[in-house]
């Protein structure tokens, strides 16, 4: 009997293990304002045919663009009773577009995003500028009935010059029917020629409410106690996309492990900073390398606020640090060198700047 062929699946970027994708998410967290401001547009005599969603990453950017492009491929006559009537832009769970959308099947919905290297076996660091040209043949063809074709840049910022160049492009001469949702977790750093041919909207950080909605949405089962809960989502900063990787894998312990390491600067514990380095840097654990990233962050964030107004010497080394790390981050990721080494620069760096005069 024939092997049947074996069916391979290719990882989706900033896909979170056993979390739905945007695309499959039919809630959306908090956004009220933002999502009304897109409907009106829609159903408006002029709508812009570029938007630019902004803020900071994990807050639902993507999520709101997959459902504003599915209420305007299910709702082509923006000016029919159906646009008319809605109180906002979701559809029933059961909306044939729903479920095309999901499965990442409909032809009038473009994502595009960093793509994964087979051979490297890790996903590319930047969006290159062949993805970016993908939007030739997409808008080239006709699209569905008299359905919007839909262009998700998700995100901007992975861009690199050409990418930006050639996406420059199609916004000067955009095609009939067309819209375009540019996802940028840093607006004010795209090119100045893209964000003038484009709407801009800035999605605010989530509440702490509305992180513990998301979480209690997605994966009741998994929630900490109240105390762990509050610690949960005062590092999520208002990501519930920080929230849930730190919630997953060992997000907890790596924040409880670095919080009290950096209360020992500069006499860290070695052996304790070895372990949390073998931890973040555990084989197959991408959870554990963001959830440190983004704790490490935040609390140089809020170190270098409280920082403010002592000495200049002290405030320019906490800003040299977060350079160095954030490079260093951005080279892992690219090169796929040694995460631990990262871990163990970051607490060298804290413990000399600890050892200067305040």
């Amino acid at each position: 009997m024939a092997k049947a062929p074996e069916i391979k699946i290719t990882p989706e970027v900033d896909a979170l293990p056993d979390m739905p994708l945007p695309r499959e998410r039919t809630r959306l967290i908090g956004h009220r304002e933002i999502e009304r401001e897109l409907l009106d547009a829609y159903r408006s005599e002029r709508l812009h045919h570029a938007w630019i969603l902004g803020g900071p990453k994990g807050i639902g950017k993507a999520t709101l663009a997959f459902r504003f492009s599915r209420f305007a491929i299910a709702n082509p006559d923006r000016f029919g009773p159906a646009v008319a009537q809605a109180q906002d832009l979701g559809l029933p769970v059961d909306h044939p577009v729903v479920r095309q959308v999901a499965s990442g099947a409909n032809p009038n919905i473009l994502h595009l995003r960093r793509p994964w290297d087979e051979k490297g076996k890790r996903f590319k660091s930047e969006l290159p500028v062949d993805v970016i040209r993908k939007t030739i043949s997409f808008f080239g063809t006709t699209a569905s009935g008299s359905a919007w074709r839909i262009c998700i840049v998700d995100a901007a910022d992975d861009m690199n010059i050409s990418s930006a160049n050639a996406l420059l492009k199609v916004l000067e001469e955009p095609p009939s029917q067309c819209l375009f949702l540019v996802l940028s977790h840093a607006p004010g750093r795209l090119l100045p020629t893209i964000r003038s041919r484009c709407r801009r909207l800035d999605l605010s950080p989530l509440s702490g409410d509305e992180i513990a909605e998301g979480l209690n949405d997605l994966c009741p089962d998994d929630l900490p106690d109240a105390a762990g809960m509050h610690d949960l989502v005062g590092f999520a900063d208002g990501s519930l996309r920080s929230a849930l990787t730190l919630l997953s894998g060992d997000g907890l312990a790596i924040n409880k492990g670095f919080v009290k390491l950096a209360e020992q600067a500069p006499n860290v514990d070695l052996i304790a900073l070895h372990g949390l380095g073998d931890l973040v840097a555990a084989r197959g654990k991408t959870d554990n390398w963001e959830s440190f990233l983004h704790i490490a962050r935040q609390w140089l964030h809020g170190r270098m606020k409280s920082e403010a107004s002592g000495g200049p010497e002290r405030l320019v080394s906490w800003a040299d640090m977060w350079e160095k790390m954030n490079r260093a981050a951005a080279d892992v990721d690219a090169l796929n060198l040694d995460r631990k080494q990262v871990v163990l620069d970051v607490f060298r760096n804290l413990s000399n700047i600890m050892r200067m005069p305040a």
